[in-house]
């Protein structure tokens, strides 16, 4: 392995998310407008190829975890071929892929067959009515549905990752609890970031961990954090005090864990960001389509991470919200 990629306050990046799309078949207000969003033009997506090249291209240097995002990676024709591209690679030991699960009924399979063993399935409420509220659309029975393909085709456990946002989604916590315990899906609560595309976001309407935390442990069973956590992982880890059920917390807001940050992304359209609230891109596309050799690609990765900010500043007065939101940048 060569140097790993190390930033100027000592953090190592071994973990790669890759957007494969900005285009979705959900329109979540947290992240995407109701109506008339321009899409990329497809042309400007990068291919099968050049992320595989990407990716071999920065695997020497110790990246050994990817993410595929979008958008809803699963409208990305054939996936599954990317990820089995992606799965051959040599020194990549795992592969995630964040999905809102409407599409995931039929591709669970393909996807556990490439080799595929992590999944993520973005889910807010448990009800049609708060599901619709939430994502403008319909598509709460397919997105259960496809829970229930994925852990047919094998995948343990199926996270699902919901955001707590305040006034909507206070009374689908208990729910979540119960379905944590009773189907063994892993829950984890994502606090409300300011990635909005009609930058309504405001502070007062994140639902924080603790809050959550502690409606569940009164309503349900104590909370218990989990011994020997990741301390680079995004979320902290707990479980129910009698072994049932698993509920993890992103939280983004009120416990921020950017110095112990490891990721970087690629959006769709081949621009890399050090972090999800990066002001500044690198082009790699250009690059690659520019007859960049990997060298030069190597080299504007390290440049693109020794810039990296110390952290988000959300909780500051300098915070800034990129002029991207959640669904072009890739979450």
């Amino acid at each position: 392995m060569q140097l790993p990629l190390i930033d100027t306050f000592g953090r190592t990046h071994n973990n790669l998310r890759i957007s494969v799309t900005d285009r979705c078949n959900i329109r979540c207000f947290y992240c995407m407008p109701a109506e008339n969003v321009q899409f990329m033009p497809r042309n400007d997506l990068l291919t099968f190829e050049e992320i595989e090249r990407f990716v071999r291209i920065v695997v020497p240097w110790g990246v050994d975890k990817l993410r595929l995002t979008g958008g809803e990676p699963l409208v990305r024709r054939d996936l599954p071929v990317l990820v089995e591209k992606l799965a051959a690679i040599e020194g990549i030991r795992d592969i995630g892929v964040t999905t809102n699960g409407i599409l995931l009924a039929e591709q669970a399979q393909d996807l556990y067959d490439a080799g595929l063993r992590r999944l993520n399935v973005s889910l807010d409420a448990l009800n049609a009515d708060k599901f619709r509220e939430v994502t403008r659309r319909d598509g709460y029975e397919k997105v259960i549905e496809g829970i229930h393909a994925a852990q047919a085709a094998g995948f343990r456990p199926v996270k699902v990752n919901a955001v707590s946002i305040r006034g909507i989604t206070e009374s689908e916590i208990v729910g979540f609890g119960h379905f944590a315990r009773e189907t063994g899906c892993e829950v984890r609560f994502i606090e409300y970031m300011p990635l909005d595309a009609d930058a309504a976001w405001e502070r007062e309407k994140v639902l924080f961990a603790a809050e959550i935390i502690e409606k569940l442990s009164q309503e349900l069973r104590p909370l218990v954090p989990l011994a020997n956590q990741d301390p680079r992982a995004p979320a902290t880890d707990y479980e129910f005090d009698d072994g049932v059920g698993r509920i993890g917390f992103i939280a983004s807001v009120s416990r921020p864990f950017c110095m112990s940050c490891n990721r970087f992304r690629l959006t769709a359209d081949g621009k890399l960001r050090n972090c999800l609230f990066s002001l500044e891109e690198t082009d790699i596309r250009a690059l690659l389509r520019g007859g960049g050799s990997d060298a030069e690609i190597i080299q504007a990765v390290r440049d693109s991470i020794l810039e990296k900010k110390e952290g988000h500043e959300i909780n500051t007065a300098r915070f800034v919200q990129p002029a991207r939101p959640m669904y072009s940048i890739g979450g």
